[in-house]
């Protein structure tokens, strides 16, 4: 697969069908961009396991963390990687340890390895590289729109209003 682009059904396909993300590099600093990816996608109705061995036994927005990815407490549909793109080969081994392993392995911007996307596609889970699943979620969901940011998503469509955290966001629930 070409990692430099991805069509919007592809990124859209991901982030409706995933309900379980597992974030490697969780932080509990809140001015850190994985705490707010995390608070984020808890807010859009993911279930999200913090993964961070520093914080291993504490808490990230009410989630326990995890050291590893072995001691998650379930299986997961995804793993977002907030680690530097030398720390991915690693996780891939982790990945690929995993039973069942994940449909999806997103590694965030400036994160990529094209040998870890080739040895994690060879086994069937899908790989996004230099992307952030909050920016995509709000691009195509029209939210991003809300600050002047052109999403490249047009549509005339009436936001589905929800309950608590506003969202006119893709998933349905």
């Amino acid at each position: 697969m070409n990692h430099d682009t991805y069509d919007d059904a592809y990124i859209s396909a991901i982030l409706n069908t995933v309900k379980s993300v597992a974030i490697v590099g969780a932080s509990a600093n809140e001015v850190r961009p994985s705490f707010f990816v995390t608070k984020y996608l808890i807010d859009k109705g993911y279930a999200v396991y913090p993964v961070n061995p520093g914080q291993a036994g504490k808490t990230i927005l009410g989630r326990p963390v995890v050291a590893r990815l072995a001691d998650l407490p379930e299986p997961v549909d995804m793993i977002d990687v907030f680690r530097p793109s030398a720390a991915v080969p690693g996780v891939a081994d982790e990945v690929l340890a995993m039973d069942p392993l994940p449909k999806v392995v997103w590694m965030q911007l400036t994160v990529r390895d094209d040998a870890s996307a080739r040895r994690l596609e060879e086994a069937g889970i899908q790989v996004v590289m230099n992307r952030c699943p909050k920016i995509e979620y709000a691009r195509l969901s029209g939210e991003i729109g809300w600050n002047g940011i052109n999403s490249r998503v047009i549509s005339s469509k009436k936001p589905l209003m929800r309950k608590g955290f506003q969202s006119f966001g893709i998933r349905q629930r």
